[in-house]
């Protein structure tokens, strides 16, 4: 994949960094330098979720280790408060939840008491087809990007299948411990082999970027631009 130099075999599964400072690091960037990397470096032309997922505010952000999970429409119910309890048990510190929902665009898989177990367990974030009980959402300040709102639970309307498997949002497959990244101009899907590599480079661009800005500020013609390594 890429110039990355790195096989599944030879990946041992660590960062050079903790992931704490990793989430931190990505914060600091916007998802444009990141799809970039992507592209052009390592020639992923499929990193973006559905673009339908917008941000429950402006402001919020996504950063950390995919937790996924698999549900569609389904009117059975067996079993089913348990699955979501053992799913809410397992989630981890730092994981952002990626729901693939099969296309429903009736229920809300997400409300206030979901969010309040997955805080209490670490997680920064989701990413989900439907909520409700929003205004205790934006009270507990959690990122959530999701598609619509409804007042419609999921209880014989909708279920869980399995979580921690590989899913697939729109033409991109979601693995266990991939990184996820949003911000307001989407949400992207890191293979996990290289999200840190992909940051420094990241970094690299956002800091280019500076140095463009303040030539364009300083009143460089656009070819002189380009001509000194910029871009527009």
């Amino acid at each position: 994949m890429g110039d990355n130099g790195k096989d599944n075999a030879e990946w041992d599964g660590h960062y050079p960094v903790s992931i704490a400072e990793m989430r931190s690091r990505y914060l600091k960037l916007f998802t444009g330098a990141v799809n970039d990397v992507l592209r052009f470096k390592y020639a992923i032309g499929a990193s973006s979720l559905p673009a339908k997922f917008r941000p429950l505010r402006e402001n919020m952000m996504l950063a950390g280790q995919a937790f996924t999970i698999k549900g569609g429409p389904d009117i059975t119910t067996d079993g089913e408060f348990e699955m979501r309890a053992q799913m809410l048990e397992a989630i981890h510190e730092d994981s952002v939840v990626v729901w693939d929902c099969s296309g429903d665009a009736v229920t809300a898989q997400w409300g206030e008491v979901m969010t309040m177990a997955a805080m209490r367990a670490g997680c920064r974030g989701a990413v989900v087809n439907g909520i409700r009980d929003t205004r205790a959402i934006l009270h507990q300040e959690f990122p959530i990007f999701h598609d619509y709102r409804t007042s419609t639970g999921m209880l014989g309307r909708f279920r869980m299948y399995y979580y921690q498997k590989p899913i697939v949002m729109g033409e991109v497959a979601v693995h266990p411990g991939d990184w996820i990244f949003g911000d307001i101009d989407g949400i992207l899907a890191i293979p996990a082999k290289i999200a840190y590599d992909v940051l420094v480079a990241a970094e690299q661009i956002v800091f280019k970027e500076v140095e463009i800005k303040h030539w364009i500020q300083d009143g460089v013609r656009p070819t002189e631009v380009v001509a000194r390594g910029g871009y527009f």
